[in-house]
Formats: C-alpha cells, sequence, structure tokens
C-alpha cells in the first residue's frame, strides 16, 4: 500500500535493482519503447492478502489429498475462489472456525521462526516485536514448553502478549533486564518478528543472547551488525524463509513434488497443517488477536483502517458470505458485437509478455476484434481485459474454443502449454497464432502436422517465399479456407530483416549467417530453464535465431549441429551458452551463438550476413549497415523494432485475405524441429538431419 502511494522517485528509491534494469532497457531498447512498458508494469493491479480458508470446490488433475467440500486453509489471497498448489493447503478440522482457520499461513510463518530457534522445554526467548506473528510466535512458543519475554515499543501489544502467555512483556525492555530475567546467562534464542530500517532491534538480540545462542529473523529490519558481540558470544545469525522448507521451490510449490518426511519432517505444507492441529487441540487460541471484523464489500474500510491507524488494530478478518452459486465462467465486460469486416479472437494467457507487447498490438490492429480474454489468474484477466478493450473475460481456455465468434485463438502462455493448445484450436476450426515455441517436442510436432497437413489446401501450402509478398503488398489472395497456423517468429518481420533480405534478394550464391545473442543469465530454476515446462533457453528463445536464419537464407534448414560449455567450472546450467551450427536446403550455412555468459550492459542481439560480395549487419535491430561495391552504408532505424507489431499485421492481413500466409508450414515444422534437435546435439554429441 505505502509503496503504491510513492511518487515514481520514490518507487525507484525502494527498488534500486528495477532502475538498473530500466536504464539497461532505454540503452538496449529506446525510450519511449521503455517508458510504455514500464507504465504499464506500474499500472498493473498487485492481489492483496495470502492467509485464507474456505471450502474446496474443485481439485486438479494429479491431487488426491483433497476433495470438493473439505474445508481447508491456504495461501490464497482476498478473492471469493482462488486456484492454489495443493503443498499450500492443509485440511481444517470442523472443530477450527474458519475465522480462525484463516490464519494458519500466518501462523506457519511464525511455526518456522520457532522451529530455527531450535529451543526446547525449559528455554527462554525473547520475542522483539509483538505485532501479528509476534503474538503468534509467543503463543506457539508457550505451547511448546519455552518461557517468554517480549519487547515492543506499543505498551498495549506488551500487555496483549502477556495474556498470550508471555512471561512479561515491556515496552522498554533493556539488554540488563533480560540479563536479570535470566539469572546472568542471557536467554537461549531471539525471534525478530519487528519490521522497521533500524538496527536497534538486532543490537537488543545480540546484548541479550547468551552464549552460543541462535538469533532468529523473521521480520525485516535493519542489518548494520556489530561485530564484536557476535564474535565473543559466537552466536548464530539465521534469516529464517516464509513457511518453511519448500518456499520458492517450483518443484515443491508449482510442480508439487514433495520432499520426503524423514528426509525434511516440517516442510511448508506440514508447518501449515501444524497449526491448524494446534488449534484443533486447544493448545493455538487465536481469538484475543481478532481486533476488527468486515464483510468482503467493506474492506476498502479494513484497509482506510490500517493506513490512518485511526484505531488500534491487529487481526483483521475479511468475511465473505456463504453462497451456493456457481463460479461464472465467462464475465462479460461489454456488449460490443464483432463487425463483419473485423475477426474476433480470444487470447490465452496474459503474463508481462502478452500485457505489454502482443495484446496491445492486438487492440491497434483495425482487423482484429479483442474478443475474449483468458487467464488462469482471474485479477490480470480483468485488468488487462478492460484496459485492452476485450468483450469478455474467463478463467476456463474451453471457453474460449467453443466461442463461435473467436475465429482466430492467440496462445501466449507457458511454453509447456503450446503444443496441446494449438491441437485444441485446430480442431475447433480456430486460426491460431501461438507464442514461439509451437512445441517441446518431436512427439508433438508430429501431432499438430498429424492434424493441420490435412486442413491445409494447395492454395495455403504452396506458398512463397515470405519476402514476396513483403516487397509486393500489392498482391492478393482470397481469405483462407482452411485453419491459419503461424509461430510468433517476429524477428523475420522486423524493418531491419527485411531490409537485410532484400539486400541480398538478387545474389543467387549460398549465403553465410552469423547470429550472436548476448542473452543474459537467468536462475536454473526460472520456469523457463525447466525442460518440461519451458522447454530450455534454445527451444525457447534461440528458436528466433534458426528462423531468422531460415528467413535470410531463403532455405529451412536441413542438419543441425550443437555444442555447448561444459568442464568443473561451467555453471549449472550449461544449454544458454552454446553454438548451433545450420546447414540449409540451399547450401547456405548459418551460425547461431547463444550465450548468457556476457553483461547485459551490452546490446542484445547482432546478426551479420555475407554472400555473393556483399555484406550485411544488423546491430540490435536499431542499425543495419550494408557493404557492396566497395561501398559502405549504414542505416539507423531509430528506436528497436522485432517485428512484433509487423507480424500480427501480417497474421491479420492474410486471414482478412490481402497476403499470403506469413511463414509456410515447412518452414515452421523445420524451425521447430531444428531447435528441438539443437538440444539433443548438444546430449549426445552428433548432427542430426532435419527430416
Amino acid at each position: 500500500m505505502e509503496l503504491a502511494q510513492k511518487s515514481l522517485l520514490g518507487k525507484a528509491r525502494e527498488r534500486p535493482d528495477h532502475v538498473r534494469r530500466v536504464i539497461e532497457k532505454i540503452r538496449n531498447e529506446g525510450f519511449f519503447q521503455t517508458l510504455r512498458q514500464v507504465s504499464a508494469k506500474l499500472d498493473e493491479p498487485m492481489p492483496m492478502g495470502y492467509s485464507s480458508a474456505g471450502w474446496v470446490l474443485a481439485c486438479g488433475p494429479g491431487v488426491s489429498e483433497f476433495k470438493p467440500g473439505d474445508r481447508v486453509a491456504s495461501n490464497g489471497p482476498h478473492a471469493g475462489i482462488v486456484s492454489v498448489p495443493k503443498h499450500l493447503c492443509a485440511r481444517v478440522p470442523g472443530k477450527v472456525p474458519f475465522e480462525q482457520a484463516a490464519f494458519t499461513v500466518v501462523g506457519a510463518i511464525a511455526l518456522q521462526g520457532v522451529r530455527l530457534a531450535q529451543v526446547t522445554i525449559g528455554s527462554t526467548v525473547l520475542v522483539i516485536g509483538l505485532g501479528l506473528v509476534g503474538q503468534l510466535t509467543v503463543t506457539l512458543l508457550r505451547a511448546s514448553g519455552v518461557r517468554v519475554i517480549g519487547f515492543d515499543l506499543d505498551p498495549e501489544k506488551c500487555r496483549l502478549a502477556e495474556r498470550m502467555a508471555c512471561a512479561t512483556a515491556s515496552a522498554t525492555l533493556k539488554a540488563t533486564e533480560v540479563e536479570e530475567l535470566t539469572l546472568g546467562l542471557g536467554v537461549d534464542a531471539v525471534v525478530i518478528t519487528a519490521s522497521t530500517r533500524s538496527n536497534a532491534p538486532l543490537e537488543l538480540a545480540a546484548q541479550s543472547v547468551r552464549k552460543k545462542g541462535r538469533i532468529v529473523l523473521v521480520g525485516v529490519v535493519g542489518l548494520q551488525l556489530d561485530r564484536r558481540p557476535f564474535y565473543f558470544k559466537e552466536c548464530e545469525f539465521v534469516v529464517s524463509c516464509s513457511y518453511g522448507p519448500g518456499r520458492y521451490d517450483p518443484q515443491y510449490e508449482e510442480r508439487g513434488h514433495d520432499y520426503p518426511a524423514p528426509y525434511v519432517r516440517w516442510t511448508e505444507q506440514r508447518n501449515l497443517q501444524a497449526v491448524v492441529d494446534l488449534m484443533a487441540g486447544g493448545q493455538l487460541n487465536l481469538v484475543p488477536l481478532i481486533s476488527h471484523r468486515f464483510p468482503i464489500d467493506q474492506a476498502l474500510q479494513a484497509y482506510e483502517l490500517i493506513e490512518k491507524g485511526t484505531e488500534p488494530y491487529l487481526g483483521i478478518i475479511l468475511q465473505y458470505p456463504e453462497t451456493d452459486l456457481k463460479p461464472q465462467p465467462v464475465i462479460e465486460l461489454r456488449s460490443h458485437l464483432v463487425k463483419d469486416d473485423k475477426i474476433g479472437v480470444g487470447c490465452l494467457g496474459a503474463g508481462n509478455f502478452a500485457r505489454m507487447v502482443l495484446l496491445p498490438a492486438i487492440q491497434r490492429n483495425s482487423k482484429l476484434h479483442p474478443q475474449i480474454l483468458c487467464s488462469a489468474k482471474g485479477l490480470s484477466a480483468a485488468h488487462a481485459g478492460n484496459k485492452l478493450g476485450f468483450d469478455a473475460i474467463t478463467a476456463d481456455e474451453e471457453e474460449v474454443f467453443k466461442d463461435s465468434r473467436v475465429k482466430a485463438v492467440f496462445i501466449l502462455t507457458r511454453h509447456d502449454q503450446h503444443g496441446q493448445q494449438v491441437v485444441r484450436a485446430l480442431k475447433a476450426g480456430k486460426h491460431v497464432f501461438t507464442e514461439k515455441p509451437l512445441c517441446l517436442n518431436a512427439e508433438e510436432l508430429a501431432e499438430i502436422e498429424s492434424i493441420y497437413r490435412p486442413l491445409v489446401t494447395d492454395t495455403h501450402s504452396a506458398i512463397q517465399h515470405p519476402q514476396s509478398q513483403i516487397l509486393n503488398p500489392e498482391s492478393k489472395i482470397s481469405s483462407p479456407s482452411a485453419p491459419l497456423l503461424m509461430v510468433g517468429f517476429n524477428r523475420r518481420f522486423s524493418p531491419a530483416a527485411v531490409i537485410v533480405r532484400e539486400f541480398f534478394n538478387s545474389v543467387r550464391a549460398p549465403l553465410t549467417v552469423s547470429i550472436r545473442f548476448n542473452a543474459g543469465q537467468i536462475p536454473s530454476e526460472h520456469w523457463t530453464q525447466d525442460e518440461e515446462v519451458g522447454g530450455g533457453r534454445i527451444i525457447g528463445e534461440a528458436c528466433h535465431g534458426i528462423d531468422l536464419a531460415t528467413f535470410l537464407t531463403g532455405s529451412k534448414p536441413v542438419r543441425v549441429y550443437a555444442e555447448s560449455v561444459g568442464g568443473p567450472l561451467a555453471p549449472p546450467v550449461t544449454d544458454d551458452q552454446c553454438f548451433i551450427t545450420l546447414r540449409h536446403a540451399n547450401g547456405a550455412v548459418s551460425s547461431i551463438a547463444y550465450l548468457a555468459g556476457g553483461d547485459r550492459a551490452y546490446p542484445k542481439e547482432r546478426v551479420e550476413v555475407l554472400g555473393g560480395g556483399k555484406l550485411a549487419v544488423i546491430d540490435d535491430f536499431r542499425e543495419v549497415t550494408t557493404c557492396s561495391g566497395g561501398k559502405s552504408r549504414r542505416l539507423k532505424l531509430g528506436a528497436q523494432d522485432k517485428g512484433h507489431e509487423a507480424e500480427i499485421d501480417a497474421f491479420s492481413k492474410t486471414l482478412s485475405g490481402e497476403a499470403a500466409a506469413p511463414i509456410t508450414w515447412q518452414e515452421i515444422k523445420a524451425v521447430s524441429l531444428a531447435s528441438i534437435l539443437a538440444v539433443q546435439s548438444i546430449r549426445e554429441g552428433v548432427p542430426f538431419e532435419v527430416a
């Protein structure tokens, strides 16, 4: 709430790491494009809340632990219906009221701090900060047979802590008092649950803990550590990570892979369940912590209470009415009808790239009508749908496929969903634009071809090289009678690529093409690095280079060989530091260097094309240099343009009968297969024919 109300400068001061990224983006992509994307990012709404309780409506594939109708606590945000991973839920016994169960996730944060304190029955612990998490920490420590001393600057919270079984709590506590209370020993552990920029909580903790004791940071405080007390006492300092083991691990949270209990006894889910079980057993009574209750339609008043601080507050409950109504599969935003001269489109996915780049391009296209937007997250769907002019939103992709007003489907989801969504859209008789990659493996590619190829007519399949329609925009073809399938290989549509392709149009000799990506590193746990979800960066992004080489040489790849870095000093992921060599059907040779080991401050992409006594260079799609006959010409294109707007325009022109299909199926198939085989070549160390 505080961050949202800050000025742009104030937000920049809060997140200097984001400022550095913005500066790099301005340097590489231009000021106005960066401004547009940053403004769109700042305009996004943020879901509030993460601790809730309610009934299970339905369970997804692979979820057998819960059944519809079960009472559960979860980390779902404030919403009537939420979708959460199974490892972020805990079963709630009937004797536990929902308003107490709603504290479960917050309670797990406190419980993880208690576990990290590593105290036993009879130990003494100092809790610094007696807000909601601090009060829960006090109660959990007492339930563990631990003596608790509390400190908070608010005397009222200290009095509440004493009612919650704290031995003593004071707003003026000093280290000397702690020493007296522990007969000169010091506390066995300190749990800091305060939120402040000050170093004072950490200083008090270091002075109060006994020799060989432990300090656990659960909250957020200043971390200017004085080495001396830590040195002489040899005390440990630990920062607690949220709910416990598994937090922020996509394999555990998103993919549902549990840690075996004999080796990781207390995962975040088992912590959640432990909190609920303590409630059921009567050891954790949270009624004294509830200061306010608001029905959800008065939620704004609850936030105003927190913001203005007009009266003391602690635990605030938002209550939803009980209802038998089923969720609406589609929410109509406006009642516009698709005009005869426009093509109704449905979009799957509303992630960052979709909202900032492709969805605005669809909205600006005069031939397309944004009909329905599907996103698993209702908040992002509602916001993007309203802002980008969609008539309706949904969280069920089936609603997009069965909508008769939708003639074309844009697939902008995570990579592992592309293949099956393409198949479903084609079977529904829709035209398809899918972001790259088309699919993640050869089996999916074969399935797509088995469905798509019989649908393609002679007119549709016997398409000339895409350059012909760019050089002859006045040429017309009839609107495709079969579904059109296009993949978002946008770079071939960039002004720079079109200029270079035209420059070599008269050359008959085979070309050599070199494409270098300064890709920049991303964490190994990022979803794009997961071969089952993102496919890895070769299939997910280096495919752009393979397609661009195909476009510039005018010939599809027929052979691929790739090698990546290795050795004992190599990073955890090596595929994103590789060279891919392609031989094309017309004898041309191309090399794609996809390299993540550089510095993002340098421009990302450089393309060099040579042949027939000519040379051309594309620098980050902002500048083109051509050399021929001993003369060199440099053309500055202004802002970076990678062809996103042009690819949407080419797709719409094909659907409206103004141009040939932008990319032939044979090229799409060859580029997709070459990307898949490049990874296999790295694994097996041999080249592969792109059959």
